[in-house]
C-alpha cells in the first residue's frame, strides 16, 4: 500500500510537471521547423527519458533509503561513489589509450584486463548510484528549505536528479547577429564526425550559424546530471537543474523561450541560485572539499571545463580573453561585417587552442549559447546587458528567496530593468 501510495505520488506529478515545466527548446518556427527536419534522424527522444526515469526513481524509492543512515555514513556514501566515478574514468582513459596507440597490434587482447576490470567498476556503480543520489537529493533538500523555497517541508517538485549520459545540443543563430534562434536536443551518442556532418548541413542549407555543444544538465524530470567526479560542480548543478523547474511554474520560466533576454535571464538566475545553494551544500556536508575550491574558482568556464586553482592556472586569461573575442565579433556584426567576424572568431579559436583551451568551434552560435550563462562578469556574455542587471537584482534583494520571487514574477527584459532602477 505504501509503494502504491508513493508511486501515486509520483505519477501526478510528472503529469504536473509534463505541463509546467519549461524546456530548453524554443516554440517551433519556420526555421525552427526546418532545423527539426535535418535533425531528426538524431533527435533525442525527450518523452522516453521522462517515463524512464521517472520509473527508475519509483523504483529507487522503495528500497532501503539513505535517510536513515548517520551522517558519517552518508558522506561515506557520496565520496566513496565519487571514487569509484574517478577510477572507471581513468580505466577508461587507459583502454582508449591503447586503441589509439598505432604501436598496439591486438589492442582488444592488451586491454582485456582493463575492461574487466572496467565492467566490475560499473557494476559496482550501478549498485552504489542510487544511494549517492538520494543522498544528494535530501542534502539539496535541506538546503532549499532552510532558504525558505519549500512548502510543507517539500520543494515543489521534488529535487530528482539521475546520472546519465546527457543529449548533446544543436544550437542555431542567425550569422549576422549572435543570438540563439533555435535549437535542438540530439542523441547521447551522436559521433563527432555526425555532430560536425549535421553543422555543416544545417549551416549550408539554412545559412545559419551552428555549433553542436554538449550539455552538462537538463531540467527534465527527474533532471539529467553528467557524470563528473567534481562535487562542487555536481551539487550547482543539482540545484542549477531544479531551479529551472521552480521558474517553471511561474513567468519567468513560462516564458524561456520568447526572447534571448528571457533565456539569459532563466540561464543566470539558475546559475546564480544553484552556485549559492551549491555552495551551502558543499560546505555543511562536505567541507573539506569546500575548503580545497573556494567559491571564485567554482564557476565553470563557458565551454572550458573548470577553473584552476590560482597556482595552477595559466597566465592567459579565458573568461577575460573570451569577453573580448566577443565584444569584438559583436562590434563587426554591428557593422555588416559577417565574413570577417568569422574568420576573426577562428582565428582567436586558435589562440585559445594554443593556450591549452580546446575548443573546436567558436562561432555565432557558440556566443548565443555560451553567452546566456551570465552569473560571473566577463566572458562569452561580452557587453549584454541582461547579466549584469540579473546580477545587481540579486544584490537588491535581502536573500536568495526575494530575489527568486521577484525575478520570476518578471516576463520581459523591460521589466527587469526596471526592477532594478
Amino acid at each position: 500500500m505504501r509503494w502504491l501510495i508513493r508511486f501515486n505520488k509520483y505519477l501526478i506529478l510528472i503529469i504536473f510537471l509534463t505541463l509546467s515545466i519549461s524546456t530548453s527548446d524554443v516554440q517551433l518556427g519556420k526555421v525552427a521547423d526546418r532545423v527539426y527536419f535535418l535533425a531528426v534522424d538524431q533527435a533525442f527522444n525527450f518523452g522516453s527519458w521522462t517515463v524512464s526515469g521517472a520509473w527508475l526513481k519509483i523504483s529507487q524509492s522503495v528500497l532501503a533509503t539513505p535517510r536513515y543512515f548517520t551522517p558519517g555514513t552518508q558522506h561515506q556514501l557520496v565520496s566513496e561513489y565519487l571514487e569509484l566515478v574517478r577510477s572507471q574514468e581513468k580505466t577508461e582513459r587507459e583502454i582508449n589509450l591503447i586503441y589509439t596507440d598505432p604501436q598496439q597490434k591486438d589492442p582488444a587482447v592488451t586491454s582485456a584486463t582493463l575492461r574487466q576490470q572496467l565492467s566490475a567498476l560499473q557494476q559496482r556503480q550501478d549498485g552504489l548510484a542510487p544511494l549517492a543520489e538520494a543522498v544528494l537529493e535530501m542534502q539539496v533538500t535541506q538546503i532549499l528549505h532552510e532558504q525558505g523555497l519549500t512548502s510543507g517541508g517539500q520543494p515543489i517538485p521534488w529535487v530528482l536528479y539521475h546520472t546519465a549520459p546527457l543529449p548533446q545540443n544543436l544550437v542555431i543563430s542567425p550569422r549576422t547577429i549572435i543570438q540563439q534562434e533555435t535549437s535542438a536536443l540530439l542523441q547521447p551518442d551522436l559521433s563527432l564526425e555526425q555532430a560536425i556532418a549535421l553543422e555543416e548541413r544545417v549551416s549550408r542549407q539554412l545559412n545559419v550559424s551552428a555549433v553542436v555543444v554538449d550539455v552538462g544538465g537538463l531540467a527534465a524530470y527527474p533532471t539529467m546530471i553528467m557524470r563528473t567526479t567534481a562535487l562542487d560542480w555536481l551539487t550547482s548543478t543539482i540545484a542549477h537543474e531544479w531551479i529551472h523547474l521552480y521558474l517553471g511554474q511561474r513567468p519567468l520560466g513560462m516564458n524561456y523561450d520568447k526572447t534571448p533576454e528571457l533565456r539569459s535571464m532563466n540561464e543566470t538566475t539558475a546559475s546564480i541560485a544553484g552556485n549559492e545553494i551549491g555552495r551551502i551544500v558543499l560546505e555543511r556536508y562536505y567541507p573539506e572539499l569546500a575548503a580545497r575550491y573556494p567559491l571564485e574558482y567554482q564557476t565553470a568556464a563557458a565551454g572550458a571545463g573548470p577553473v584552476p586553482p590560482p597556482q595552477l592556472r595559466p597566465a592567459f586569461n579565458f573568461r577575460a580573453e573570451m569577453h573580448r573575442t566577443r565584444v569584438r565579433a559583436d562590434e563587426l556584426l554591428a557593422a555588416g561585417q559577417i565574413e570577417a567576424a568569422e574568420a576573426y572568431m577562428e582565428q582567436r579559436r586558435q589562440v585559445f587552442w594554443e593556450n591549452g583551451y580546446a575548443i573546436r568551434k567558436i562561432n555565432q552560435a557558440y556566443f548565443a549559447f555560451y553567452g546566456a550563462y551570465a552569473d560571473t562578469p566577463g566572458g562569452a556574455a561580452g557587453e549584454d546587458p541582461v547579466g549584469p542587471a540579473v546580477r545587481q537584482l540579486r544584490d537588491q534583494s535581502a536573500s536568495l528567496k526575494d530575489f527568486l520571487e521577484r525575478i520570476s514574477r518578471l516576463d520581459s527584459f523591460a521589466a527587469l530593468q526596471k526592477a532594478v532602477q
